[in-house]
């Protein structure tokens, strides 16, 4: 059981004041949320304009690596980053500082083709699954039993249909037989109540201003910093409700 961090994701600059988006910020944020306790970190890379790139991982990670030497670094290889199917190939395989583990989207057409490459290169696959379809396509995968991590990634909204879709997800992975280590997430309003789920599944979970600003109690975070120690002290507690 880990907290990552997951400080920076999509969001735009005005999503929230302390949002990183420079090299320098990212870097500062990483080593603040591993001071805090974090046990990992998820990060999306961006060039000098702030702009997601799949291009800048090699400088990201070294940056990363020389202020939290030995944390388990994950990028993002989203599909929208580069928005094209050959050149998301063509930035994986340039990779020279590779990064521990990087996430792929069930969802994307493309996520085959990633997972091979990515194993090719020697990088940790962190599955993304969102949806009961893409649990079932992931078990048809081959590199199903070798994946790092399955990462559960409920979008829903509404509490009842987010849990729906959690115990889908389960279902069709335990009914295959995969036995994977679980990192559980929500997003804005679910986010808090997936952290005590996972606390309570024995799960990893992960936390940041990428999955939402809010603290427990609704008011707005100063920092992934901040969203970071509140994960860790619950995941502290001896029991939770």
């Amino acid at each position: 059981m880990i907290v990552q961090a997951c400080i920076n994701g999509a969001h735009p600059e005005a999503y929230h004041p302390s949002l990183p988006l420079t090299h320098e910020a990212m870097v500062a944020d990483a080593a603040e949320c591993i001071a805090a306790g974090a046990g990992e970190l998820h990060i999306h890379p961006r060039d000098s304009d702030g702009k997601e790139s799949l291009a800048h991982v090699d400088e990201l990670v070294r940056g990363i690596r020389s202020v939290c030497p030995g944390t388990l670094v994950g990028v993002s290889t989203g599909a929208w980053i580069e928005n094209d199917i050959t050149l998301t190939r063509h930035r994986i395989n340039e990779w020279s500082s590779l990064p521990d583990y990087a996430s792929v989207n069930l969802s994307e057409p493309d996520a085959p083709a990633i997972f091979s490459l990515l194993e090719a290169k020697g990088v940790g696959i962190e599955a993304g699954i969102a949806t009961v379809e893409d649990a079932e396509r992931f078990v048809s995968l081959r590199q199903r039993d070798k994946v790092f991590r399955v990462l559960f990634e409920i979008e829903q909204q509404d509490l009842r249909q987010a849990r729906a879709t959690l115990a889908g997800i389960q279902t069709v992975l335990n009914e295959a037989g995969v036995q994977r280590p679980i990192l559980l997430h929500g997003f804005d309003a679910t986010v808090w109540h997936f952290v005590r789920e996972a606390r309570v599944k024995r799960w990893s979970t992960r936390i940041g201003l990428e999955d939402g600003c809010r603290l427990e109690d609704q008011s707005v975070a100063s920092s992934n910093a901040q969203l970071v120690a509140k994960a860790i002290a619950l995941f502290q507690e001896q029991s939770v409700a």
